[in-house]
């Protein structure tokens, strides 16, 4: 398509593969109802509707901005997949009296924040549901699930205000690129959270419901029918988990357009993809990818500036578009305002990245 009117850098969104993205989410767990995936990739409405569309009513996300922008747009089901503490736990509250329609939850590893959270919602006559977060293995959020798991749930048991919905099991330490070898570590991993489900049953509690898994595990955890899964770079996908999870059939709905703008030398153009631009956390060879030139090396990259560097005699000229697809999708789209839907060889509109936003009103 003619590019010409599009300024840049910016962000192409392609909503006939995000649906194909969705569909492929749904036939891999085989249940739509197991489904709770996590909005932190696409911040957008339109991407929950989509999801919405295809059956999806239970949805995960990391902050009270994508919580409020899950239940303006509809979700019935929301759960705040980040430990509230300090006035985060008043936002929340505020989210349930002004959107009574959703039913809101959230995650806890520590009695001290759980009792805050119960403290804020027992004031106002209110329970909130609250998920143990178990760490098995990240080592970033979440309780070892042992013994003091189990205190954790026995303490939440005498609480007001709050009320145990299950576990929240989050494994995205698991990037192995071979499929097999990763699901040996997953279900390996995964044998302590049984491990505390025995423990809670020889007490008579009964058997807790778990939510599991994020992208990189999500093919695993798709098939095991005793949890539900919460995948979230899948919607949109990326060149990253592309040759991780070579298993999953997903394709990169969204695509960078950036120009040429000096030619600093015989062998090197810079790009207008800064670090403003797209995720720039990676090493500078696992930033961007330009299938259709993937002769390209990044050599430098300041704000605004990606200097790439190829043979002499290459043939670009300042001005000349190109097409990426970022390693890293999520942190990308919060870098910009808007997406611009593109459908066949027409612009259709654009999606606002609402939920960028560190506060919508809540």
């Amino acid at each position: 398509m003619n590019y010409s009117t599009i300024d840049s850098p910016a962000l192409l969104v392609f909503p006939s593969l995000v649906k194909k993205n969705i569909a492929e989410m749904i036939r891999m767990v085989g249940d739509v109802n197991r489904l709770r995936p996590h909005i932190k990739t696409h911040k957008t409405a339109e991407g929950i509707r989509l999801m919405m569309d295809a059956g999806i009513n239970k949805f995960k996300c990391a902050t009270i901005a994508e919580a409020e922008l899950l239940a303006m747009t509809g979700a019935k089901d929301v759960l705040l997949a980040h430990q509230p503490v300090g006035p985060k736990v008043e936002r929340l509250q505020q989210l349930t009296i002004q959107y009574p329609q959703t039913q809101f939850s959230t995650i806890t590893d520590h009695l001290d924040a759980a009792k805050k959270i119960a403290d804020v919602f027992d004031e106002q006559a209110q329970s909130m549901g609250v998920y143990i977060d178990i760490n098995v293995g990240m080592n970033r959020t979440g309780i070892a699930p042992d013994e003091t798991a189990l205190a954790l749930y026995e303490g939440l048991m005498h609480m007001k205000g709050i009320h145990f919905m299950g576990l929240h099991v989050y494994d995205g330490q698991h990037r192995q690129a071979d499929p097999a070898a990763r699901e040996t570590a997953c279900d390996e991993a995964f044998q302590a959270v049984y491990g505390l489900i025995d423990m809670m049953a020889s007490k008579g509690y009964p058997r807790p419901f778990i939510i599991a898994g994020g992208s990189p595990s999500f093919s695993i955890h798709a098939k095991r029918m005793d949890r539900d899964c919460s995948p979230g770079t899948n919607i949109f996908w990326d060149r990253g988990y592309g040759l991780i999870c070579p298993e999953q059939d997903f394709v990169p709905a969204v695509h960078i357009l950036t120009r040429v703008i000096s030619l600093p030398a015989s062998n090197r153009i810079c790009l207008d993809l800064g670090h403003k631009a797209v995720a720039s956390e990676n090493e500078l060879a696992k930033r961007m990818y330009f299938p259709e030139h993937p002769e390209l090396k990044a050599v430098g990259q300041s704000e605004e500036h990606l200097v790439m560097e190829l043979a002499p005699g290459h043939g670009f000229k300042p001005g000349d578009t190109l097409i990426g697809i970022p390693y890293h999708i999520c942190p990308t789209v919060a870098l910009h305002e808007t997406l611009i839907a593109v459908e066949g060889e027409k612009v259709v509109g654009e999606w606002k990245v609402e939920a960028r936003k560190r506060k919508i009103s809540c």
